[in-house]
């Protein structure tokens, strides 16, 4: 993969410092590299220690401003400190991407408690908390921007992932709540709900032949919904260019609901 060249170029972003979680691969990575194409100051945080350090070098080898922190988000204390260090070498976080999740496929007869709490924790908890933290930041800062991951599968009543599907359904709901709350303070929260998106990980497990048929007879647009789109939308997102947009969802799925 190349270095990306941004189909539209937001000057705002330039100098900002952008936290995306799960950036080391698929959306999240793609993200990374559409921030710094930008100029944005980029820090990332992923459990895939061996992948992010590789994105780092890379993309500093280009001239980029990014870090990486190798990371667990669902453990509060090691995504807080790492925030921290974050706010100390590249400067107060604006714009937040709570991209990190895990659709692990499961049914209801197979989630224990246990199970439950950690499929929250990955798809919701570390998104509030994450919030939580840097909205003093962007308070000072004057404002900021904030986009929460939601899913299309739970508007579809998609089966084979109810807490996944739970989960991200609360994320539209906390996106409307933290919209209200913080808009005062000129921080703007939205909802970025990606469609079915040809990711190295989706190809490998999911998409077989019936998955594309599906997608074609779906979508109202041809064609497959690329990890790029769904990083174009985060930089319109975080930039002023919606500097009015808030509460909402913005869908990047073909036309699929």
């Amino acid at each position: 993969m190349t270095d990306q060249t941004p189909n539209a170029v937001y000057h705002d972003l330039e100098g900002k410092t952008v936290l995306i979680s799960g950036g080391a691969s698929g959306i999240g990575e793609f993200m990374v590299r559409a921030f710094a194409a930008q100029g944005a100051r980029v820090a990332f945080v992923d459990r895939a220690q061996r992948q992010g350090e590789r994105l780092e070098t890379l993309l500093r080898s280009q001239g980029h401003t990014v870090e990486f922190v190798h990371c667990d988000i669902t453990n509060d204390l090691d995504y807080r400190a790492a925030i921290s260090r974050f706010e100390q070498s590249l400067g107060p976080i604006t714009v937040l991407v709570n991209n990190a999740a895990n659709d692990l496929r499961h049914s209801l007869q197979e989630v224990d408690s246990d199970t439950f709490d950690r499929l929250i924790a990955v798809n919701l908890k570390h998104g509030f908390f994450a919030a939580k933290a840097v909205v003093p930041m962007m308070e000072r800062a004057g404002g900021g921007a904030i986009i929460n991951l939601g899913s299309v599968g739970w508007m579809m009543a998609s089966a084979g992932y109810p807490v996944y599907a739970a989960s991200k359904a609360a994320v539209h709901g906390m996106t409307r709540a933290l919209a209200r709350e913080l808009g005062a303070q000129r921080i703007r929260v939205n909802t970025l709900v990606p469609g079915w998106v040809m990711t190295e990980k989706q190809l490998a497990m999911w998409v077989d032949d019936a998955a594309k048929e599906l997608i074609a007879r779906s979508q109202c647009l041809p064609g497959s919904v690329l990890p790029e789109h769904i990083a174009d939308m985060a930089l319109f997102l975080a930039s002023d260019a919606s500097a009015m947009c808030s509460a909402q969802n913005f869908i990047v799925d073909g036309g699929w609901v």
